[in-house]
């Protein structure tokens, strides 16, 4: 019997060692500062539950204070935190509306105080990475500011204004950016019937939730959100479908929401074959670059701001019609770097 038992512990642990994930276990330190988009549902709790479902660890703080501003954030307990150091990220989540405002409100009230803190965040983490929290349009557009900003009366408009600015500071302040407002653009598109809203259309639901936590494990660890066991009793349909939405969105391009490589300037690309021409042109461009190739593209006027973005893949053809005559620029996002080209519209 004495040999039987410890054949059966042998085997036990033998199968609890081949069910263990095949990667080295990581442990990552992060500090969250946002409000209650961040709180509810105990966001940073559940990035540590993932990241502890996969044998991995997030040793974590946060300071959520309702409706909090990064302009509070730089004066309040945040930055004591992000001061102390010893963080491998540190996550900005601004106050839900202030993004989408008309820009020379957003240049004047977020993207100052966006700058500070992750100037701080550098300065006192030289190993660390800041990341911006990308959140999402309210369910049915801003009801409070839509009659002022039309923009921001729908989802749509307000979602895409959030998008536009949160990747302007990420490209702007050498950080990174967890696309949690894409993630759920998806599932709203391909899964309208996983509420990702509670019943106020502006907070997250426990699978809205779920999706951002999915998200962040997954650009925190780069590991394959699919692998994720943890359901946070969702059930394992609906949290499967939210996994491999973080799959489809995050997972599959982390290489754009990363933080930025150095750009990859013309005389420097070794074999990286984009252009742009006709330049200087009147209407139109054609974007030259290998059929299998895929590449963000955001094209910006001279004052810095995003005027479009767009996704492709390989040579495309693209209209600046519309447009006054001066210079702009266009930034190429792929896999193998960034490239900037400058624009002469005649």
């Amino acid at each position: 019997m004495k040999n039987s038992a410890t054949k059966t512990a042998v085997l036990i642990a033998l199968f609890a060692f081949l069910c263990l994930p095949s990667w080295a276990q990581q442990s990552l330190r992060a500090f969250f500062a946002g409000n209650s988009y961040t709180s509810v549902n105990d966001l940073p709790h559940m990035v540590a539950d993932i990241a502890q479902s996969m044998g991995d660890e997030l040793i974590y703080a946060s300071n959520t204070p309702g409706a909090c501003t990064f302009e509070l954030h730089c004066s309040n307990a945040s930055m004591d935190k992000i001061c102390q150091g010893g963080w491998d990220f540190v996550v900005l989540q601004e106050q839900s509306q202030l993004p989408a405002f008309p820009i020379e409100m957003v240049e004047e009230m977020v993207y100052p105080f966006a700058k500070q803190l992750v100037d701080s965040t550098y300065a006192f983490n030289p190993d660390g990475e800041a990341m911006f929290y990308m959140t999402w349009g309210r369910k049915n557009g801003d009801t409070e500011f839509g009659p002022m900003y039309p923009m921001m009366s729908t989802y749509e408009g307000m979602d895409s204004l959030l998008y536009a600015r949160y990747m302007y500071m990420a490209e702007t302040n050498d950080a990174s950016v967890c696309p949690v407002g894409r993630v759920w653009h998806y599932l709203r598109d391909t899964h309208g019937e996983i509420e990702l809203y509670t019943p106020d259309e502006s907070h997250p639901s426990l699978a809205g939730s779920y999706a951002a936590a999915c998200a962040f494990y997954t650009m925190m660890f780069g590991r394959d959100p699919d692998s994720i066991t943890y359901e946070a009793g969702l059930g394992m349909k609906t949290a499967g479908i939210i996994r491999s939405a973080v799959h489809e969105v995050v997972y599959d391009s982390l290489w754009k929401w990363q933080r930025p490589d150095p750009y990859v300037l013309p005389s420097e690309r070794q074999g990286f074959e984009i252009n742009v021409s006709p330049n200087p042109t009147h209407d139109e461009v054609t974007l030259h670059m290998p059929q299998e190739t895929t590449a963000e593209i955001f094209l910006y006027g001279t004052d810095g701001h995003i005027l479009w973005n767009k996704r492709t893949n390989g040579t495309t053809h693209l209209s600046l019609e519309g447009l006054p005559s001066g210079i702009y620029l266009f930034k190429v996002i792929t896999q193998q770097g960034i490239v900037v080209e400058r624009i002469v519209k005649q």
